[in-house]
């Protein structure tokens, strides 16, 4: 039968008795500092075998090793007595809070070194209920050594799994806590608590409870720290901490992710266990979209783990001449062969390096390039998979790894050239996942990878496509890689992909070619080079006017999509303008085109209220509608297509667009489109004419009631307020209530005090016409007018009468 602490020692109270070993007589030790005796001579006696793990234990480190040869003695002597239970019990005894502590200190010494042989050993500690209570009230200790051993045993105890609960039930969690946050604290106190902490983090529940305390910034806190002992099982806590998704919003909140990027990143070379378990947390981090932005915003690439044998097909150019990743040649120098025939055998010798200015983006690629293949070729990429049977290896195709942007780049670029699908798939996935910035676009196209992305299009394997078009939808974002994507010839594969039928080619995939084609197709982009236009010209001859690809674009703008009608729209709109094609764009039917794109269900649904979505449809074809207006206003201008249109019809539709409640900006084509169509039916464009007056009461007042308010040329400024005169004098119909429902009554108050002497004298005759209508008297006098006038008649400027009459208009 087990002895046990008595029920006074769980209360943390002293007790009256000391506890009789079995077979024992009573003993009374007080040992004294530096009495070498209890930890040797009365503590030989008990057996420290190492055992195996037969509870299961989940801590990484290895055991604290003895410190010194006497102790490797120690444990030897402890090994040859059979009576150890009655000495564990002794100096589980002498914890007790009645104990001097000085005792206290060296019994729970003695008894963590005593946990270092094994399972065995612990079990017999853990026999005396409320051990653990003792161990925890130890580190309130002032001493380092007494908190170093209560931590050093509690961590031996918590990383048997059947004893783990009773570690944290005990307070463990709270007591180190308050142990971590105190001001001095030793490196080697910190390693053994963080190391306990380490081990309960393995349980889902009790990494909840270190999530909700105080611990957790700490643990952030110790990544920086510069004893590796502290840095590396606090890294280890932290990654454990991220395996549960509920606690990354609140490590991210903490900057948990600069920290552990920074030891995957550091020159200095770091431990290999902190760079695992920081690898780890960042890859489960990278599970959130978000997060993964974040991570790469510190340098660091998600790369796919293919397995070694996949690197089998690298195929290196051993003898040819030395030329840039992106397949810029590097000009030879000096052809004069050297005496022993090294310029030959060692191409690089003829090289002026002087004459060789490599940009930074062309450096980091020319060196990430050389570090990959030399890899490759010697073996040593995810060497650690290629002992794994084939079974193993399948359940490996779908790991990612982090690696420092240099490399990563140079990796994926690398992977693009194999011969796995799968693989290649993966690589291209990845590369469109960190192409979220202008750099790493840049540093993709510097490492050559566009070259392989644009020959992969034409792959048999539909994956391969998908993935190749998404990394290429993704880099051509930026207007530099874009006119290098264009420049490989991606025109023709993209066109042949397009012209597919709609069972062979997905929905996404039409869309993302569409987005490719526009960037590169697009009027309103500035060229870098007229080298370029050239190009584009000549890669437009023969392909973008075939019929059958006309076609696939105006069924694009039949779709119900108003992003992908904007799109084709642009397209349609620079292969008209570069290749006039009227006659195939009308065989093509764009007549029925452009009505789709008029005739959205967004522009005629008219809703109560504005919401985000309906807000976020009405700017999506308010776009779609202005680049068809501005197409169909060039169409307008060929003979042949005149006598095909129906002029009518189109009329009518875009007179309830520019009425509509699509964004201003979008209206300014729509207008210009109506004011066309209406002159080529010989309409005279008076100021009576409805075409006429919508189109100033829905596009030039509003317009212009912009440009007062947010110019910040004085010039445009008074320009905008004397035409805005001049359509008030006319007498146009409604023309007031239009300027006052577009909020122009404020704007034009504010004229009135800090606009020029032309501009306050038109704004005054706006007002004093806006004041003939009474319902407009609370604005004018909500504006702040009262007062402004009064100002400008007592100032006896040129405008004082014009200000007089316009006071008297109003009920002060």
């Amino acid at each position: 039968m087990s002895s046990t602490i008595p029920t006074t020692h769980l209360k943390f109270k002293p007790p009256n008795y000391f506890l009789k070993p079995p077979n024992a007589q009573r003993h009374s030790i007080r040992p004294r500092a530096g009495n070498p005796m209890l930890c040797r001579c009365k503590f030989s006696s008990l057996t420290t075998r190492a055992s195996g793990d037969g509870g299961g234990q989940a801590e990484i480190f290895s055991p604290k090793k003895v410190s010194s040869p006497s102790d490797v003695e120690t444990m030897k002597e402890i090994s040859s007595s059979s009576s150890n239970d009655g000495y564990v019990s002794l100096f589980i005894r002498m914890l007790g809070l009645d104990k001097d502590p000085q005792d206290r200190e060296q019994a729970v010494v003695a008894l963590w070194k005593y946990s270092l042989g094994g399972k065995q050993c612990i079990d017999n500690i853990m026999k005396y209920h409320g051990t653990v209570n003792l161990i925890v009230n130890l580190l309130k200790s002032d001493s380092d050594s007494a908190c170093e051993a209560a931590s050093g045993l509690l961590r031996a105890i918590s990383s048997i799994n059947l004893y783990r609960d009773f570690v944290a039930e005990s307070g463990a969690i709270e007591e180190m806590t308050a142990l971590l946050t105190r001001s001095a604290l030793s490196s080697d106190v910190k390693e053994q608590t963080i190391c306990t902490l380490w081990n309960l983090s393995v349980d889902e529940k009790l990494s909840a409870r270190i999530t909700n305390s105080e611990i957790l910034p700490l643990l952030i806190d110790y990544l920086e720290d510069e004893d590796m002992r502290v840095k590396e099982p606090a890294a280890g806590v932290l990654s454990n901490l991220t395996l549960s998704q509920s606690n990354h919003n609140l490590m991210v909140e903490l900057g948990v992710i600069p920290k552990l990027a920074k030891l995957l990143t550091a020159d200095v070379e770091e431990s290999k266990v902190v760079r695992k378990v920081a690898r780890n947390a960042l890859l489960e981090l990278a599970k959130d979209e978000y997060n993964k932005i974040l991570i790469m915003e510190e340098g660091l690439v998600l790369v796919p783990l293919i397995g070694a044998a996949a690197y089998k097909s690298f195929r290196p150019a051993l003898y040819s001449w030395p030329s840039l990743p992106d397949g810029t040649k590097i000009e030879q120098s000096s052809k004069i062969p050297s005496r022993y025939g090294a310029s030959e055998l060692l191409l690089g010798l003829n090289i002026d390096t002087k004459d060789v200015d490599l940009e930074e983006a062309k450096k980091n690629a020319v060196i990430g390039r050389t570090q990959q293949q030399f890899l490759a070729r010697i073996g040593a990429i995810e060497i650690e998979d290629g002992n794994k049977s084939d079974s193993e290896s399948s359940s490996v195709q779908r790991l990612t790894t982090l690696l420092p942007w240099v490399d990563a780049v140079a990796r994926l670029v690398l992977i693009l050239g194999l011969e796995d699908e799968s693989a290649i798939a993966r690589a291209a996935e990845s590369i469109s996942d960190a192409s979220v910035s202008e750099h790493m676009r840049v540093s993709f196209k510097e490492a050559g990878a566009i070259k392989h992305l644009v020959q992969l299009i034409n792959h048999p394997s539909d994956t391969v496509r998908l993935a190749v078009i998404r990394a290429l939808d993704r880099l051509s974002i930026s207007n530099h890689v874009c006119q290098t994507i264009e420049a490989e010839g991606v025109l023709k594969p993209l066109v042949n992909l397009l012209k597919q039928s709609n069972s062979e080619t997905s929905h996404s995939l039409t869309s993302m070619i569409i987005d490719i084609l526009s960037r590169i197709l697009d009027p309103s982009r500035e060229m870098a080079s007229s080298e370029l236009t050239s190009s584009t010209q000549a890669n437009a001859e023969g392909i973008l006017v075939e019929s059958t690809f006309l076609s696939c674009i105006v069924d694009i703008l039949k779709s119900s999509n108003p992003n992908l009608q904007t799109k084709a729209s642009s397209i349609l709109d620079f292969i008209f303008t570069n290749e006039p094609c009227i006659e195939k764009l009308i065989s093509s039917d764009v007549q029925s085109g452009l009505q789709a794109v008029f005739q959205q269900k967004s522009l005629i649904a008219e809703t109560e209220y504005d919401t985000e979505v309906n807000i976020l449809e009405l700017e999506e074809a308010g776009a779609a509608v202005s680049a068809a207006s501005h197409l169909l206003t060039k169409l307008l201008d060929h003979q042949q297509f005149l006598q095909t249109v129906n002029s009518y019809n189109f009329t009518q539709l875009l007179r309830a667009i520019i009425s509509s409640r699509i964004p201003l900006q979008f209206k300014n084509w729509v207008a210009a489109c109506l004011v066309k169509l209406s002159s080529l039916s010989n309409r005279h464009l008076d100021i009576e004419d409805p075409i006429n007056m919508e189109v100033t009461l829905y596009e030039t007042i509003p317009r212009l009631i912009q440009q007062i308010k947010g110019s910040l040329s004085p010039q445009v400024q008074e320009a905008a307020v004397v035409e805005l005169q001049r359509i008030i004098s006319q007498g146009v119909v409604d023309s007031t209530r239009a300027v006052a429902s577009e909020g122009g009554i404020f704007v034009l108050v504010e004229v009135l005090e800090n606009g020029s002497s032309k501009a306050v004298e038109a704004s005054l005759g706006v007002l004093y016409n806006l004041s003939m209508d009474e319902e407009n008297h609370a604005a004018i006098i909500a504006a702040g007018a009262v007062p402004v006038l009064r100002k400008l008649v007592n100032s006896q400027k040129p405008e004082w009468m014009l200000a007089l009459r316009l006071l008297r208009n109003l009920p002060t």
